[in-house]
């Protein structure tokens, strides 16, 4: 369990093939923090710890996670979005976030208004009835709060802060990002549904 709040950014050393997946090896600032088994979300995919090499964590992918995620279209030395899973005594300062993407979407613009940027993100239309203004999402691993809906486009005002410390700093128009939805409207969905049927 996430909560969305991006720690750092990481750098991906190397990309290695192997069967039914890939190795990827990730330059990590909390390194020295990680054991084995550990869970990490990077870019909100949650994936777990296989090998530590001093400041470089290696972590093993499945074809399914290359296939459904942006971490399929990375390259080395991408910068990726970090966050540790939670503890049981941290606040929760973003929203719940699972670590299971749902689908990729894909930025559409970034404009720097003021001090601030606003980015515009399309996702698939299928996961728009997921979405409320002022709802929260996570993309790239980032929890947000949704500004606007028009259709399958969703803006976002981010702050210096978050600009600065994440990789949205090197988003431009046709960046792939990893997309989960509120896992609490997916909850609701089902509990109605399953009424429905009653």
């Amino acid at each position: 369990m996430f909560t969305g709040l991006v720690e750092c950014t990481g750098r991906i050393a190397s990309m290695t093939p192997i069967a039914e997946g890939a190795r990827y090896t990730l330059e990590i600032p909390f390194a020295a923090e990680l054991s084995l088994g550990d869970s990490v979300a990077v870019n909100g995919c949650c994936l777990t710890v296989d090998a530590i090499d001093n400041n470089r964590v290696s972590f093993d992918l499945l074809t399914q996670t290359m296939r459904v995620t942006s971490l399929g279209t990375l390259h080395e030395g991408n910068i990726v979005n970090l966050e540790r899973a939670m503890k049981n005594s941290d606040r929760l300062g973003g929203h719940f976030v699972m670590g299971h993407v749902d689908a990729c979407g894909e930025i559409v613009a970034v404009e720097p208004v003021g001090q601030d940027h606003k980015i515009t993100v399309r996702i698939p239309e299928a996961y728009t009835r997921y979405c409320i203004d002022k709802g929260s999402i996570a993309i790239d691993g980032i929890s947000l709060t949704i500004a606007s809906i028009r259709g399958s486009i969703l803006e976002f005002w981010i702050t210096p802060h978050t600009f600065a410390r994440t990789n949205l700093c090197k988003a431009q128009p046709g960046t792939v990002v990893d997309i989960e939805v509120d896992m609490l409207a997916k909850y609701m969905e089902k509990l109605f549904a399953a009424r429905t049927e009653a």
